[in-house]
């Protein structure tokens, strides 16, 4: 008779919506006690709402009443989660302020829609690990200081005029994320890279991500561009 073949080991299973909402939550109230208070607010002010309105608009109508009660409890279910993701953003991105790698774990996961950015710094100092990460969106470039400002500032401006060298008609701005005062913090870096004006179509931040990715990436930033001739004009290649 043939041998049966051992079993292998069980996958576990991933766990389901729910157990991933709890466990979100515990980390949540872990980190931001006060975060309980604001959830059980946003649960429970739409069902008193809905009840009053009710109360005022049913005329003695039970399934009236009933039916603002349902929809008070369906408005404070999507404000219990409105307010669980944002506080949940916040705490899990306080456990990595102030470490280097923290505004590339930003970028890699929360930029806005039409902006592309890397985990990965364009420029670090070996001594302090000081770093400038850079994004691309309908804003035009962002380039982004991670660290003190007083140190990082120089950084940002040599690696402006490198992109100003191959993109000059493109607008090029400033963050800094570090210790300063007047630094953004890093849950709301993604919020204040949405804020930039739009300059730039579709068809530009294609273009602009791709000539920086050719010729920053690739050190060949020195070479010059014919006169004239304006990157965030340059068509974009359809698939044949």
């Amino acid at each position: 008779m043939a041998r049966k073949k051992p079993a292998g080991p069980k996958k576990e299973k991933a766990p389901g919506r729910l157990k991933q909402m709890y466990r979100v939550y515990k980390m949540t109230r872990e980190h931001d006690p006060q975060s309980v208070w604001w959830m059980a607010l946003g649960f429970i002010a739409p069902i008193a709402v809905g009840a009053v309105v009710g109360l005022l608009t049913s005329d003695g109508s039970v399934f009236g009443f009933v039916l603002w009660i349902l929809v008070g409890v369906m408005s404070g279910i999507l404000a219990f989660m409105i307010i669980l993701g944002r506080r949940a953003e916040k705490a899990a991105y306080s456990q990595i302020e102030g470490k280097p790698g923290a505004v590339g774990a930003v970028l890699k996961s929360s930029l806005p829609r039409g902006w592309t950015g890397s985990e990965m710094p364009i420029a670090v100092s070996p001594k302090t690990q000081d770093a400038v990460y850079r994004a691309v969106g309908r804003g035009g470039v962002v380039l982004i200081g991670e660290g003190p400002k007083s140190r990082t500032q120089k950084m940002l401006e040599e690696e402006r005029r490198r992109v100003a060298r191959i993109l000059p008609n493109v607008p090029i701005n400033f963050l800094h994320v570090g210790p300063d005062s007047d630094a953004v913090p890093l849950h709301k870096l993604a919020r204040k890279v949405r804020r930039f004006k739009n300059t730039l179509n579709k068809a530009e931040v294609y273009a602009v991500d791709n000539r920086i990715k050719s010729l920053v990436k690739t050190g060949r930033s020195a070479l010059p561009i014919p006169k004239g001739i304006d990157p965030t004009k340059t068509r974009v290649q359809r698939p044949r």
